[in-house]
């Protein structure tokens, strides 16, 4: 073999080793006989259709995202318009008197929650504010020991609120600004009951979104403070399925009604929301009198007898079982009010 055709030989000798490699790999990734594939589970099946369906909906969802757009900026248009009519509840608001109650909003317990309910407080927060600043009686509203988690996320989520008015933003604790004697904290565990506002004390809510998990914390913090503490007159009132604990929110905006009607009994039948249950307790009275009314003059029976007769109704009357399941679903209603 001459020494010009020697390169020619190896490159194509080099090319064919090269193919060899290719079809020996593609050979084994190949499955063999008697292997089968590894199935795919219902769950990877449904990411991959829910995959799937995202990917083909892209479209729709931007051009839902655009309707959206369109459509609230309509309704600001409108709001507009209707504020030019004077229906806008500012207005009303301008014509009202601030009031000098202080109300605070105590931040100092940051470090118990976790950020879910550093987002509820934030929620909280931005009602009361919106509340405060269309009230007819705006208080001085106080927002203390203001950072940690919850400054982070409103900063992050609500960047406007370092322009938000009438509003005293504070780092520091409320005891640092305002004197102790002035001090009245709102506990539903204190054993007092406030009859009535005073205009010249500063109330303290407790800013704490903990589901019940630090019962008794914010009295605790009270009596150890040495500060004055009360509860709203709810009790005496209203008679509530739940319990007596009130969302931040709701507390402060029971006092912006209170400031406006001067009655309790308005004021938390205004605020309180229908899943509550809350019932006048003067109705649960009237109820309760005519019940036992009812109970003298059915009294013929004596209780051996009427026991008797009742299990003997229950067992074979099937529409009396209906009846009283009808009763009990009246009594269930009673217990409601709208809001």
């Amino acid at each position: 073999m001459s020494s010009e055709m020697m390169p020619a030989f190896i490159e194509t000798s080099n090319v064919e080793r090269k193919q060899d490699l290719s079809e020996d790999q593609e050979e084994s990734q190949k499955p063999r006989l008697g292997e089968e594939f590894e199935p795919i589970s219902k769950r990877q099946m449904k990411k991959l259709m829910k995959q799937k369906q995202w990917e083909e909906q892209r479209e729709l969802r931007k051009q839902k995202r655009k309707e959206k757009r369109k459509r609230k900026q309509l309704e600001r248009q409108c709001q507009l318009e209707s504020n030019s009519d004077g229906n806008d509840r500012k207005r009303v608001r301008r014509g009202g008197v601030h009031s000098t109650l202080r109300l605070i909003i105590d931040c100092s317990f940051d470090s118990l929650m976790i950020l879910k309910d550093i987002k509820k407080l934030h929620k909280q927060i931005q009602r009361c504010y919106a509340e405060n600043r269309r009230a007819l009686h705006p208080v001085q509203f106080y927002l203390t020991s203001h950072g940690g988690q919850l400054k982070k996320n409103m900063d992050e989520s609500d960047k406007g609120w370092v322009n938000w008015k009438d509003i005293h933003i504070k780092p520091e604790h409320y005891s640092e600004f305002i004197k102790k004697e002035d001090l009245i904290y709102l506990t539903s565990d204190s054993p007092n009951v406030l009859k009535e506002l005073d205009e010249s004390k500063a109330y303290v809510i407790g800013g704490l979104v903990d589901h019940n998990h630090h019962k008794g914390l914010t009295y605790k913090q009270a009596s150890d403070h040495g500060i004055d503490h009360a509860q709203l007159p709810l009790g005496n009132f209203v008679k509530m399925n739940s319990r007596k604990v009130l969302a931040i929110n709701h507390v402060f905006e029971i006092i912006l009604e209170y400031l406006e009607t001067r009655d309790w009994q308005e004021a938390f039948f205004t605020i309180l929301p229908q899943r509550k249950g809350a019932v006048p307790t003067d109705k649960l009275c009237e109820n309760s009198s005519h019940d036992k009314k009812s109970t003298r003059v059915e009294g013929g029976l004596d209780s051996d007898s009427s026991e008797e007769e009742t299990s003997r109704n229950e067992l074979d009357s099937p529409h009396e079982e209906e009846k009283q399941d009808k009763e009990n679903s009246t009594e269930s209603i009673v217990n409601t009010v709208p809001k």
